[in-house]
């Protein structure tokens, strides 16, 4: 797939994660995470990680996403 469909496959579906989320949980804890900054921040690691090549053989954005869930290892530097 063409990396820029899957980036914006995937900006989409984290877009559409977080809305649910915060909507789900409105009041959060200042010293957490907003469900917002959260999904932004698996966003930018997910691009990087599209721009190298690592999910050249994933068909859509939805499989990018399930794949990081399942498993964070796909992320060369989450913390």
């Amino acid at each position: 797939m063409n990396r820029d469909n899957l980036i914006n496959q995937v900006k989409n579906e984290y877009t559409r994660m977080a809305s649910t989320e915060s909507q789900q949980h409105p009041l959060q804890a200042t010293d957490d995470l907003t469900p917002e900054a959260y999904y932004e921040k698996l966003l930018s690691k997910t691009i990087d990680e599209i721009n190298k090549g690592t999910f050249d053989n994933f068909k859509s954005g939805v499989e990018v996403v399930t794949a990081i869930a399942n498993n964070k290892t796909w992320l060369s530097d989450w913390h």
